[in-house]
């Protein structure tokens, strides 16, 4: 998958390399969809995203918080 592909990231130059792939999967119709509807979700229910990487500047996690907030999620 394309985050194995690039872990551990652990510089600036294949964090972009990763972060450009990554934002261009989620404008694929069904990752959209998806993340519409964890928007729609954050406003009815608590969940959280997780993951095992270590250093959140290099994250996929940072990448989601911004799509959610983007598509107006609530966000604690």
């Amino acid at each position: 998958t394309l985050l194995k592909a690039h872990f551990p990231i652990q510089d600036e130059k294949t964090w972009r390399q990763f972060k450009r792939r990554f934002l261009q999967e989620m404008k694929d119709t069904h990752a959209a969809k998806t993340l519409d509807l964890l928007a729609a979700f954050s406003h009815q229910a608590n969940f959280s995203v997780g993951c095992y990487c270590e250093m959140e500047e290099y994250c996929h996690r940072s990448l989601l918080k911004e799509l959610l907030i983007g598509r107006g999620a609530k966000i604690r």
